[in-house]
């Protein structure tokens, strides 16, 4: 462990335990800074969160001061105080060792640190969402304002999703369960997979979806800020449906994207500011089925793509591309909501990961996709995250185990760089509301994502 106590040794370490800080039940309902840390309050220089980073696939260790302080002092050999297990820790210096081996942990400064770890709360405090409340801190640079986004996986209301919800006279019912932690984000954003109009012929029979307009309330209710329409379900009654849904969203407090009147209104970006940092969201359908926006027709932003809609239409990507340059150019963060890929698999498409880069390469810092069902691995690359699929959010799909589950993606910013996610698992319960699990059905969740994940993200 002598490395990490030679670190520390040219580092000025401060310390002062946070009073009444305690772990939370529900980490991600702790607040953030929100803001740029300000001056030291003893009238020091900046200060920075010494952080315990250990590999991606870990849990986030939750640690006391004394123990965070004997991991920087070289006096742990063992993960006995990080996960309770006696294998032998090996103490390493950077980030690169953390991301190539389980049993690695570094001690470094948070400013060294990216999404491609996971970091210890210390006495209580999540070093990336609470900065200035961590009470473990080295001289560096202060860190920027803070703020958290939530994304959820596909959101059907309608079908036996509603009628159990109509039956207990509640259409925000199988939002309650996980409202809290919605609600907590900065900002929160998801796919509707139906419609809020029956208003004309289903247009794929048993598998058309809508869902009340009541269900808008609940909505806000649970903390969603937008919601994305680029999917292969926003068309299933047509187009008058579809427009009246539009409607109905636009009177709402909740902003639509992903689908419009015309190609021009499906591209526009869903764009908010928190904390300083501009967002803007983009989503597109590579599953066909919701007619394709076009400057004279409505329908969704579409990418023809593999498996489902033929072979990857150049033309269909590179207007997309375009949109996410010009996006750049407005706002801080872009992220983009794809509906692509094959159902009822664990295993992303190929083109999934060529697409994801492309997007990436023209300016997104942010990529989760929708629609297999199932969850899916995640990537990092190039600063960027990519998520391919969360799995169900809500959905009546009770006919395997694997689409009612899924992970809420919380992704921590700092400025404008992605700091930290966290993948969340749930179960959905009889009434089809997804409530977060933890021990071995929620290993069981995110081992589907790790083991199928790549690079840094990869379960070793």
């Amino acid at each position: 462990m002598g490395g990490l106590t030679g670190r520390l040794g040219v580092l000025a370490l401060t310390a002062s335990l946070a009073w009444g800080c305690t772990t939370p039940s529900d980490p991600p309902a702790e607040p953030t800074d929100g803001r740029p840390a300000g001056p030291d309050a003893t009238g020091a220089g900046p200060r920075e969160p010494l952080v315990v980073a250990v590999h991606a696939t870990h849990p986030a260790p939750a640690l006391t001061l004394a123990q965070a302080e004997a991991l920087a002092a070289g006096e742990v050999d063992t993960w006995r105080t990080l996960d309770g297990s006696s294998r032998p820790l090996r103490a390493v210096t950077t980030l690169r060792d953390v991301r190539s081996d389980r049993d690695a942990v570094a001690v470094l400064p948070a400013s060294e640190v990216d999404a491609t770890v996971q970091v210890a709360r210390v006495a209580g405090v999540d070093p990336l969402r609470r900065p200035s409340a961590y009470p473990l801190l080295v001289d560096g640079p202060a860190p920027p304002a803070v703020t958290t986004l939530t994304i959820v996986g596909d959101v059907m209301l309608g079908r036996r999703v509603g009628t159990r919800a109509a039956e207990a006279g509640d259409p925000s019912l199988p939002l309650r369960p996980l409202s809290g932690r919605l609600r907590s984000a900065d900002l929160t954003i998801g796919t509707l997979e139906s419609t809020l109009s029956g208003d004309g012929p289903p247009q794929q029979g048993g598998d058309s979806f809508t869902a009340p307009p009541a269900v808008l309330t609940g909505l806000e209710a649970a903390g969603f800020d937008a919601l994305s329409l680029a999917n292969n379900h926003a068309g299933d009654f047509g187009e008058r449906a579809l427009l009246q849904t539009l409607d109905l969203l636009a009177d709402s407090p909740i902003e639509s994207f992903g689908a419009g009147r015309d190609l021009a209104s499906a591209g526009r970006a869903f764009t908010a500011e928190r904390n300083g940092v501009r967002f803007g969201v983009i989503g597109f359908n590579a599953i066909g089925e919701t007619p394709r926006a076009t400057p004279g027709q409505p329908g969704a932003l579409s990418i023809r793509m593999p498996p489902r809609t033929g072979p990857l239409v150049e033309r269909d990507l590179t207007h997309v591309e375009g949109l996410v340059r010009r996006l750049d150019q407005e706002v801080d963060v872009v992220v983009v909501l794809p509906h692509w890929g094959t159902q009822y698999t664990h295993v992303a498409e190929p083109i999934q990961g060529r697409v994801a880069r492309r997007l990436v390469d023209a300016g997104a810092e942010l990529v989760v996709g929708g629609h297999p069902h199932w969850v899916q691995g995640t990537e990092w690359y190039d600063g960027a995250l990519v998520a391919h699929s969360l799995g169900n959010f809500v959905f009546d799909m009770d006919f395997m185990t694997e689409t009612q589950q899924g992970v809420v993606l919380e992704v921590v910013l700092w400025g404008s760089e992605v700091k930290g996610f966290r993948l969340v698992p749930y179960v959905m319960d009889g009434s089809f509301a997804p409530r977060r699990v933890d021990g071995p059905v929620a290993d069981d969740i995110l081992d589907d994502v790790w083991r199928h994940s790549t690079g840094p993200l990869l379960r070793p």
